[in-house]
């Protein structure tokens, strides 16, 4: 049986499948892409909820798998050369994962870095701007009068829309024909936009119809599905 031991984040969430990939994490936009790409790779994973609610991210448990005390993290027992990998960061996650099961990503060189340009792009730019857009909108917005902050956000959460727009025009997906971890890192933020924050309006989006369609795609995927749900709350 694999040995899991080493790691102190399984005193606190013990692995009940120790020979299975253990994913930490929590439902969110950057939590579910992990999941997402499980399902899709079909790899074996143990899910365990990782609750902002009790502060389980601040716990020492946690941060020794992941000093930045953010969600997700993997522990793959299964790792390079046959050794566990503990891995935070989800779009290093996606890349380790995508490399690992030959999915998801391009073979071909040139279009392979061409991916990892798009994941480079979520994690630099849609999920930071979308991100203080939610904030400022639905949750703090009430308490600054001043709708200077809300107002720059929402003018680069309109511009990387546009750049996803144009770059989707003519494209099934953000590679093309190829469904690719560039689709599974974008679409969860543009669906948090939308939905949870309900900035929709405040951005347009029906200005955005390339979008929208590639969305609506998305989220009708079942792996995309089951991983929006994963891990289940408490």
């Amino acid at each position: 049986m694999t040995d899991l031991s080493a790691f102190p984040i399984t005193r606190q969430w013990p692995a009940q499948h120790p020979e299975r990939l253990q994913l930490y994490s929590l439902p969110t936009p950057n939590g579910v892409k992990v999941s997402i790409a499980l399902e899709e790779m079909g790899l074996p994973y143990e899910p365990h909820l990782v609750s902002f609610e009790t502060h389980d991210q601040m716990s020492p448990a946690f941060l020794s798998l992941n000093p930045n005390n953010k969600i997700p993290a993997i522990l793959d027992p299964n790792g390079p050369g046959g050794r566990p990998l503990a891995l935070f960061e989800s779009g290093a996650i996606l890349l380790y994962l995508a490399d690992k099961t030959g999915q998801l990503i391009a073979q071909d060189a040139a279009a392979r870095y061409e991916t990892i340009q798009w994941l480079m792009w979520q994690m630099g730019g849609v999920g930071p701007m979308f991100g203080q857009l939610g904030f400022f909108h639905r949750f703090a917005g009430k308490d600054y009068e001043d709708k200077r902050p809300r107002d720059r956000y929402v003018a680069e959460s309109k511009r990387l829309l546009g750049v996803l727009n144009r770059r989707l025009a003519g494209r099934a997906w953000v590679m093309g024909d190829a469904y690719s971890i560039a689709d599974i890192a974008i679409f969860p933020w543009v669906r948090n936009l939308v939905g949870f924050y309900e900035a929709g309006d405040l951005v347009g989006i029906a200005e955005y119809p390339e979008v929208h369609r590639v969305l609506a795609a998305f989220v009708a995927r079942p792996a995309v599905a089951r991983g929006l749900a994963i891990p289940q709350r408490g």
